[in-house]
């Protein structure tokens, strides 16, 4: 099919006020990843060169986010929402252009699969006209369904409108559609709106390409990949069918998952062989895993990178801008933004290192705290190679320590360390013996007093 050329109608015009969200309905994230998004890289995936997004007025936003998601979709507008087949049309000049191949999709199913646009695709390469995706549900109640004949499609009858002989049929329409670009404006044009609703439905084609001498074939999928998204509850619905299938996908190359159930991943999570998982870790977007790194439990993760053999956690927080190198060790209640960590570094507990770079081998000792922040802008901290940091210590940035420098425990650092060199920024300590005795005998004498 390579040779094919293959345009994606994706419709987002839908107002999604179900969601009771001020954000456009198809911007709801799934996998940390909005809906419109998802089907974007599906269509391009499935071999769809060009792609144009049907969007509703005054919905920039999501114009925006198509042209993020695939830079070169056009955008059209639905001013008026008349139905499925009126949005495609809203697309006609793109239509006219003449692609061996058109795929309909929706901007909230967000779990169809490339796999699945490539059969329809292989539907009308095999000489259909009109290829509709499929599905059988438990319950068919409410959905349209497929009348098919001799191996093919002969009509979708709404369920309203099914008698009882066409009710018992089980296969429904899932929706998605691809159409032959020879025949589609023209099968689009003779859809009439003779309905209650006054609409222009794009199931309509099916029969139009019957009565017209076409081929329609049927091509069934998985539910999953038909879900629609119209609710918050659908919303998780669907989150939940995206995390089974990427923890799958992570076992299948290789990943460890302890309980893989309590693990939250992103649709672009990369984790390469080897990675151990404990139970009870999320990982926001933007996180690649490299090999025989553990993840421990309960740590949260966005837009970082773990090197090879790293350990992380528990009760880590990386956020974006972390970059862990090989074999280093960021521990429980240790949080990490903008900041390198080179090879063979750590910090095993209770710090916070933010906009910084820590040099290979250096040591982050407990309760250390990288003062970032003057309450205007950031600024940075160098740690050198070898360095070592004592227990609480502060240090105020911008600042560095040279390689092998030394921080003493309790310090507050201000000024550049030299390598090699000891650090000390506290008070001396004083001793004042038997101040504890006297202090008791005052107390004591008080009360008897009272």
């Amino acid at each position: 099919m390579s040779e094919r050329t293959c345009l994606a109608v994706v419709l987002a015009a839908g107002e999604g006020t179900r969601m009771r969200s001020a954000l456009p309905k198809v911007l709801h994230p799934v996998g940390h990843q909005p809906m419109l998004a998802h089907v974007l890289g599906t269509v391009e995936a499935a071999g769809a060169t060009d792609c144009v997004v049907v969007v509703g007025p005054d919905h920039e936003a999501v114009a925006n986010e198509a042209l993020r998601a695939f830079p070169k979709a056009g955008i059209a507008k639905q001013m008026q929402r008349l139905g499925t087949a009126h949005a495609v049309l809203a697309a006609r000049d793109v239509l006219a252009r003449g692609f061996d191949d058109i795929l309909v999709v929706f901007a909230d199913t967000p779990l169809i699969r490339a796999v699945t646009l490539r059969q329809l695709r292989e539907a009308l390469a095999g000489g259909a006209a009109v290829a509709v995706a499929g599905f059988t549900p438990a319950d068919p109640e409410g959905y349209g369904r497929l009348i098919v004949a001799d191996g093919r499609l002969q009509a979708i009858r709404e369920h309203n409108d099914a008698n009882q002989a066409e009710r018992a049929i089980r296969l429904c329409n899932g929706g998605l559609m691809a159409l032959d670009g020879r025949h589609a404006v023209a099968l689009l044009d003779r859809i009439g709106n003779a309905n209650a609703k006054k609409e222009f439905y794009l199931t309509d084609a099916v029969a139009l390409a019957n009565a017209a001498g076409l081929r329609a074939a049927a091509v069934e999928v998985e539910e999953d990949e038909v879900r629609g998204v119209n609710t918050k509850a659908q919303l998780a619905e669907a989150e939940a069918v995206l995390q089974r299938r990427l923890r799958q996908a992570a076992l299948d190359a290789g990943v460890t998952m302890i309980a893989p159930d309590t693990v939250h991943l992103s649709a672009d999570t990369k984790l390469a062989a080897d990675v151990t998982i404990e139970p009870y870790v999320v990982f926001g977007p933007g996180v690649t895993v490299e090999t025989g790194a553990v993840i421990h439990a309960f740590s949260h993760l966005t837009e970082a990178h773990i090197g090879e053999g790293a350990l992380i956690g528990p009760f880590a927080r990386l956020r974006p801008g972390a970059k862990i190198g090989k074999g280093v060790k960021i521990g429980n209640f240790v949080e990490v933004k903008q900041a390198v960590f080179e090879d063979g570094a750590k910090a095993n507990h209770l710090a916070y290192i933010g906009d910084a770079r820590v040099g290979e081998g250096a040591n982050i000792g407990a309760g250390t705290i990288f003062c970032n922040y003057d309450g205007t802008a950031k600024h940075r901290t160098e740690i050198g190679k070898g360095a070592f940091v004592g227990s609480n210590s502060s240090l105020v940035a911008p600042v560095s320590l040279g390689e092998g420098a030394y921080v003493g425990s309790g310090s507050v650092i201000t000024e550049d360390v030299p390598a090699d060199s000891l650090a000390l920024g506290r008070v001396r300590q004083v001793v004042k013996e038997g101040w504890a005795s006297r202090l008791r005998s005052l107390k004591a004498a008080g009360k008897k007093k009272e």
